[in-house]
């Protein structure tokens, strides 16, 4: 994890430095939440598998220290279930796929063969960023739908002139 918000929480070791982070957070309101949301958010993007513990354990100290994130927002009501989600996904791609099958591009698919919409591809992805996105979006699929995470193989590409 490369992000220092999230680097400085893992090192708050004491009740007393957790409670003065908690102090500060609570004081700043919205910002110093949505500060520390998207410091977790960035360190779970950039999290390679040494990474996930010590996520796992932010995640878990976050959740301690703010039981309550409605109180900032009612949009995160559910905010510490859907970052664990994501984690455990993530962490489920990293222990299938070995490090020594993850170069080359990935693509992620999501589709409902049930419904009339679109399919939803982001082709071109390296291992780390499509293995984020899979993780960010399996947590959210419906009963029906579906999320792909491959890797490609062979590409015949043509652009239009």
């Amino acid at each position: 994890m490369r992000n220092s918000l999230v680097t400085d929480f893992t090192q708050l070791t004491t009740a007393e430095a957790e409670e003065a982070f908690k102090q500060e957070v609570t004081a700043e309101g919205y910002a110093g939440f949505r500060r520390l949301l998207d410091s977790l958010t960035e360190a779970i993007k950039q999290a390679k598998d040494e990474d996930i513990v010590n996520l796992e354990q932010s995640i878990a100290k976050a959740k301690r220290l703010f039981p309550e994130p409605v109180a900032f927002s009612p949009s995160w009501e559910r905010i510490w279930d859907e970052l664990e989600a994501t984690v455990a996904a993530k962490k489920h791609v990293y222990t299938v796929i070995a490090p020594s099958d993850r170069t080359g591009e990935w693509q992620v698919i999501m589709d409902n063969p049930h419904a009339v919409q679109e399919v939803v591809c982001y082709p071109g992805l390296a291992f780390h960023d499509a293995a984020y996105l899979y993780a960010y979006f399996r947590p959210q699929i419906a009963k029906s739908e579906y999320i792909r995470l491959q890797k490609i193989q062979n590409v015949i590409q043509e652009n239009g002139g």
